[in-house]
C-alpha cells in the first residue's frame, strides 16, 4: 500500500501529545496513529514569557515508510572538516597561492606607453613630439594638457623611441640606472612602476653674499595600470633649497599667513631651513577612469594647463598644486574639458583663527577642430567663495551652463568670472600658429568712447613655432606675445581673485604687462639643448607712503579700491619696470623611463624698475647651476 498520513496535532501545558487532525488512506492506518500518538510519553511543554503555552505541529508520513536519508548539509559540512583538516590546517605542506601570483608575471613590456596614463607635462619633454601631434590633418586636441600616452601614441612611438635611446647594459644596476624603471611588475590586466626621484643641484649667485644656491630633493614616484580603464599616479617630494637672491626675495614677498617665511613658486607653502634656506615638500596626484573612448575622468591633486604655448592667461601650471575633479569628453571634431578645483587664500586679510580661506573655481573648455588646419576653443572660468556657507555651489556644477548668466543670477559680485578665447593654424607641418584672449571685463561703451577705461579688462597672446627650423631636425623656434591690461585677474572682492596659494592660476605675472618670449629647443638621442629670452615691461604699485594708488598689476587688490584714474589706463603704468631674462639649458637625458637628467644652467636677469622700492629694487643676476633632476613638472625661474 503506497499514500501519505498527514496529521495535525498540539502539545498541551502539561506536555502530552494530542491528535487534532489525522487523514489516512484506510481506517486502520488512521487507528494505528491515533494508538502511536497515544502512547507517547509526556515531554517538556513549550513555553512563552516563561509561562507554559500549547504548541501546535503538522507531520507528514510516507507509506511505506523508509529510512531517512542524511541531511545534505551535514555531509558538506562534514566534507569541508574533512577538506579543512587534510588540506588547511596540515602545517606539512605549504598553499601554492602565493606562487600562483608570481607565475602571472610577465615581461614588462611598457604598458604604460598604450594606456590612458597621464604623460607628466614639462615643455622640454613634450617638445621631442610637438611637431609630430601637430601635424596638418590630425583631429586632436592640444591645447589641454597634460596628455595621456595614448593620445600621443597615435603619432610618436613610444617604444621605438624608447629601444633607440637603450644603452646596453649586462649588469642590473647598468640596466637599472641608464634604462629601465627601478621598479616594474606587470600581470594579467594590472602593472605599476616605482621610481625614486631627486633634484641635486648646486650653483651661484654671483651678486648674492650667499656662499651658494642649491637644491636637495628626495621623493618617490609610483605609475600603474588596473585593467583597461584605470590608471594612477602619485609623487612625494622632500626638499630643502636656497636660491638666487631675486627668487628668495620673490618667494618671500608672497609668504603666507602664520609664520612660514615664504612661498616656493609652482611647489608651495615653505618653512625656514637653518639661517637662509627653505624647507618645501610636495606631492601629487591622479587616478583616471576611462569607461569608454568618448569620456575620461580624473580625481588628482596637481596642476592643469590650457593652451599652445609657453604661458597660458586662460590657466596655467606655475601654481601649486591643487585638488581637482577634470572631465575630458572627446568625440567627432570635439574635446570638452570640465575641471572643478579647490583653491586657497593664504594672505593675512583672510586668514581667521589660522584657517586659511577656502576657494573654488569651476572652469570649462570646448576646442573644436574647424579645418584640418584650424582650431578654435571656447573657455568660462568662474571662481567663487564659501560666502554665507555657500559651499561648491551646484550652480557652477552643470557643465554646459554659461557662468557669466549663473554669476549675474546670483549676485553679479557672488563670483569672479573670465571668458576667453583660443586659436591655433596649422600654416603647413614645419609652421603653426596659435593665440589666445582673455576677457575679464568689457564696456562696449567704454571701447568706443576710446578712452582706455580701466573696465577694459582683457589680455591676448600672439605667437608661432616653426618645427625643424632652417632645415635642422629637431630644432624648434618659437615666438610668443603675452599682453594684459591693468586689473586683468582681479575683482571687487580680493578674495575672489584668480588665484591660488598667492600665486596666479593664468599668467604667472599677474595683471599690467606685456612680454616677448624667444625659445629654441633642440634635441639628439639624448642630449638637449634650451634657449629662452624674455623682454618684459610691468607696472608695479609705488607703496612708498606718498603714492599708494593701485595700478593693476597686484592682483590681490580690490579694483574699486584706490585706482589712480578711470580713463587713460595703459600697459605698466605706474612704477615701470622693465625685465630683461635669459636663460640657457644643456642637458643629457640619464634614464629615459625615470625621465632623470644631467643638465648645467645659465640665467641672466635684469631688472630695472623707475623708481627703487621696497618691493622693486634695482638688480641684476647672473645664476649658474649644476645637477641632476627627475624631470616631472615645469619649474618657472624667469619672474
Amino acid at each position: 500500500m503506497k499514500g501519505t498520513i498527514n496529521a495535525v496535532f498540539e502539545v498541551d501545558t502539561t506536555g502530552v501529545f494530542k491528535p487534532l487532525y489525522i487523514d489516512a488512506p484506510t481506517d486502520d492506518l488512521k487507528k494505528e496513529t491515533e494508538r502511536i500518538f497515544a502512547s507517547l510519553p509526556k515531554v517538556k511543554p513549550a513555553t512563552f514569557s516563561g509561562r507554559k503555552t500549547y504548541a501546535k505541529f503538522n507531520l507528514k508520513i510516507d507509506i511505506p515508510l523508509q529510512e531517512p536519508k542524511k541531511y545534505k548539509a551535514e555531509t558538506d559540512f562534514n566534507k569541508g572538516q574533512d577538506r579543512t583538516n587534510k588540506e588547511l590546517i596540515d602545517n606539512s605542506k605549504e598553499l601554492t597561492e602565493f606562487e600562483d601570483v608570481a607565475k602571472n608575471y610577465k615581461k614588462f613590456d611598457n604598458p604604460q606607453f598604450k594606456s590612458s596614463l597621464n604623460l607628466a607635462f614639462t615643455h622640454q619633454n613634450y617638445a621631442v613630439f610637438d611637431a609630430l601631434i601637430n601635424q596638418v590633418g590630425s583631429n586632436n586636441h592640444t591645447a589641454t594638457k597634460p596628455y595621456s600616452y595614448a593620445e600621443v601614441a597615435k603619432y610618436y612611438d613610444f617604444e621605438a623611441v624608447y629601444q633607440s635611446l637603450a644603452k646596453t647594459q649586462e649588469s642590473w644596476l647598468g640596466r637599472k640606472f641608464w634604462n629601465e624603471n627601478l621598479i616594474a611588475i606587470q600581470g594579467e590586466n594590472y602593472w605599476f612602476t616605482l621610481n625614486p626621484i631627486v633634484d641635486f643641484r648646486i650653483g651661484k649667485d654671483t651678486k648674492s653674499e650667499a656662499s651658494n644656491t642649491f637644491v636637495n630633493t628626495r621623493g618617490l614616484n609610483v605609475q600603474g595600470g588596473l585593467g583597461q580603464q584605470i590608471t594612477f599616479s602619485a609623487s612625494i617630494y622632500e626638499s630643502q633649497g636656497r636660491f638666487a637672491d631675486y627668487y628668495n626675495a620673490y618667494s618671500e614677498s608672497i609668504k603666507p599667513s602664520g609664520g612660514n617665511p615664504a612661498i616656493i613658486p609652482g611647489i608651495g607653502i615653505a618653512k625656514s631651513f637653518k639661517d637662509d634656506a627653505y624647507d618645501f615638500p610636495m606631492a601629487d596626484a591622479n587616478i583616471k577612469f576611462k569607461p569608454s573612448e568618448i569620456f575620461d575622468l580624473q580625481l588628482g591633486y596637481g596642476r592643469n594647463f590650457i593652451g599652445d604655448g609657453y604661458r597660458s592667461l586662460l590657466q596655467g601650471d606655475g601654481v601649486s598644486p591643487y585638488p581637482y575633479f577634470k572631465i575630458n569628453t572627446t568625440f567627432w571634431k570635439i574635446k570638452y574639458t570640465n575641471t572643478y578645483m579647490w583653491l586657497k587664500d593664504v594672505r593675512p586679510d583672510v586668514t581667521v583663527d589660522g584657517t586659511y580661506a577656502t576657494k573654488y573655481m569651476a572652469s570649462h573648455y570646448l576646442s573644436y577642430n574647424v579645418s584640418k588646419k584650424l582650431n578654435i576653443g571656447l573657455f568660462e572660468n568662474v571662481v567663487w567663495t564659501n560666502t554665507n556657507d555657500r559651499g561648491f555651489d551646484v550652480n557652477f556644477v552643470n557643465p554646459i551652463i554659461f557662468y557669466r548668466a549663473v554669476e549675474f543670477s546670483s549676485s553679479s559680485k557672488a563670483g569672479n568670472a573670465v571668458l576667453g578665447a583660443t586659436a591655433k593654424y596649422k600654416w603647413n607641418n614645419k609652421v603653426n600658429l596659435y593665440g589666445q584672449f582673455l576677457l575679464d571685463e568689457f564696456s562696449i561703451g567704454d571701447v568706443k568712447a576710446g578712452d582706455k577705461s580701466w573696465k577694459n579688462k582683457f589680455g591676448y597672446q600672439l605667437g608661432a613655432k616653426y618645427y625643424d627650423a632652417f632645415k635642422v631636425k629637431n630644432l624648434t623656434l618659437q615666438l610668443e606675445y603675452n599682453h594684459v591690461r591693468p586689473y586683468v585677474y582681479s575683482h571687487s572682492n580680493p578674495l575672489t581673485n584668480y588665484a591660488h596659494n598667492n600665486l596666479s592660476m593664468g599668467h604667472q605675472w599677474g595683471g599690467n604687462f606685456r612680454e616677448l618670449v624667444g625659445i629654441a629647443r633642440y634635441y639628439k638621442g639624448r642630449y638637449y639643448g634650451e634657449m629662452k629670452v624674455t623682454f618684459g615691461q610691468k607696472g608695479f604699485d609705488f607703496n612708498d607712503g606718498t603714492d599708494n594708488y593701485n595700478y593693476g598689476g597686484n592682483i590681490f587688490l580690490s579694483y574699486n579700491d584706490d585706482r589712480p584714474r578711470d580713463t587713460g589706463v595703459t600697459i605698466a603704468q605706474g612704477n615701470k619696470t622693465n625685465i630683461f631674462i635669459t636663460e640657457l639649458q644643456l642637458g643629457y637625458l640619464v634614464n629615459p623611463s625615470s625621465n632623470l637628467k644631467v643638465f648645467g644652467s645659465f640665467l641672466y636677469r635684469n631688472f630695472d624698475p623707475t623708481a627703487e622700492t621696497a618691493t622693486t629694487v634695482k638688480s641684476n643676476t647672473t645664476w649658474i647651476s649644476v645637477g641632476i633632476r627627475s624631470d616631472l613638472f615645469n619649474w618657472y625661474f624667469d619672474y
